[in-house]
């Protein structure tokens, strides 16, 4: 019979692979990956449902065919229910057969067409919130389409305002967790034990407000993506469990004795130097070596100038929109925006341009709505050269103080507390500064 449908099928143009055995056939699918099986029930070991269960193992969308004789047709149905594609039984028309094998491989055909036409639309989607065509911005989008399809554990660096979260989105989005979901937490946006609680999730009673059994966001995250944001903030207690969660996939909820496993990818995100921190003894070297599998750093904007037009008037278009008046941004404003260093990187010009739509009372962005920072001259922005006629220092002082706070406040888009840290103030310090130079 094996020898008849090679035959047959040979004969229609396709490639055909023969086994003998249930473990023969297995070790075929593992080898060769068909794009179609045909099976009979009775085989030897342990029968065709063996090889059914190993095809859908490996491809839920691989068409299996069953052969059965009218005397085993509730094996027949049996398969159908645990995924069959077809069966025929025997003896049968050849030019049914060839029929019904027709049929599945052009259904395999649409299934794997369409499978690539979402890919590709989840990469053009995926990719389209990383503005630019600059060399580096191109290098990191490639890096990103390759890394997606994987499983590895992902760790994103860059300054402040690069696009880190951006990138997660993108990485989420093209791989095959992207119908599962996106979890997120910031390391460092609350205290250790509610951080624990969150992550791990807690048991009835294990303190005090525990009224209930309590999932954590990894459990809730189930087949998708979990993202540690600003990982670098991480309590060092907490870094001992996450090594764990990493290496095992296996968690226990705070106050529990009975580990869970999870499934999920870890992505993590961080503005500081990780190794350094090791160094330091701030951060566990295995946790380390366990987060940084596969390495993205983020190209601040200062090395990527060509992008800025093309993100100042795609941020132009998403704040004024249309019935603004705003029809563009001047020549002087552009030029300005192009020649400033952006410290504050993305966000920070997405955030000078918000303020200048908002300050804009004629067609075009002019210099004068532009923050102060960018409309200082070069030369004003680095130069610390003693003039011959002296200085007044405190005043000195003063004005570069004000220009700090104010690069600061754009950086962190006007949050107080991540200005200050930017500043290595703490909050009252900086409310200080804020009240002595009259910021509103």
């Amino acid at each position: 019979m094996v020898e008849m449908l090679e035959i047959m099928l040979a004969a229609e143009g396709h490639e055909v692979i023969t086994a003998g055995s249930t473990q023969e056939a297995v070790q075929r699918l593992e080898e060769q990956n068909p794009d179609l099986v045909i099976s009979d029930i009775k085989i030897p070991k342990e029968g065709g449902i063996a090889v059914l269960r190993a095809s859908l193992q490996k491809d839920r969308e691989r068409p299996v065919i069953m052969v059965t004789a009218y005397a085993s047709a509730e094996s027949a149905v049996e398969a159908m229910k645990l995924g069959a594609y077809d069966y025929i039984t025997k003896p049968f028309n050849v030019e049914e057969l060839k029929l019904v094998v027709r049929n599945a491989l052009e259904r395999r055909g649409l299934i794997l067409e369409n499978q690539n036409l979402k890919k590709e639309l989840r990469a053009q989607t995926g990719l389209a919130a990383l503005i630019g065509g600059s060399t580096a911005l191109a290098n990191t989008k490639n890096l990103i389409a390759r890394v997606a399809e994987s499983a590895s554990t992902v760790l994103i660096t860059g300054e402040s305002g690069t696009g880190k979260e951006l990138a997660v989105r993108a990485i989420h989005t093209l791989s095959p967790r992207a119908e599962k979901p996106l979890l997120s937490i910031n390391c460092g946006a609350m205290p250790e034990h509610l951080l624990e609680s969150e992550l791990f999730g807690h048991k009835k009673g294990s303190f005090t407000g525990a009224v209930a059994d309590k999932p954590g966001l990894l459990e809730a995250a189930k087949g998708g993506t979990f993202f540690l944001d600003e990982v670098g903030e991480m309590p060092l207690p907490l870094q001992v469990k996450l090594v764990r969660a990493i290496q095992e996939r296996e968690i226990r909820r705070v106050g529990d004795v009975v580990n869970v496993k999870v499934d999920v990818r870890f992505i993590a995100a961080t503005n500081k130097d990780l190794t350094a921190l090791v160094k330091e003894g701030l951060f566990r070297e295995d946790l380390f070596y366990r987060l940084n599998v596969v390495s993205i750093e983020m190209p601040p904007l200062r090395v990527r100038r060509e992008d800025i037009p093309v993100l100042a008037k795609h941020f132009l278009q998403k704040f004024a929109g249309a019935g603004q008046g705003i029809q563009g941004i001047s020549p002087e404003a552009m030029r300005l925006l192009e020649e400033y260093r952006w410290p504050g990187n993305v966000r920070e010009l997405e955030n000078a341009v918000e303020r200048a739509v908002v300050l804009e009372t004629g067609k075009w962005i002019s210099a004068e709505n532009l923050p102060e920072s960018c409309r200082l001259p070069s030369s004003d922005r680095t130069n610390l050269t003693l003039p011959p006629g002296g200085i007044d220092l405190e005043k000195k002082v003063e004005e570069i103080e004000r220009r700090m706070i104010t690069n600061a406040l754009a950086m962190a888009g006007n949050s107080k507390k991540e200005a200050a840290r930017l500043l290595s103030m703490n909050l009252r310090q900086f409310r200080y500064k804020l009240a002595k130079y009259d910021f509103k």
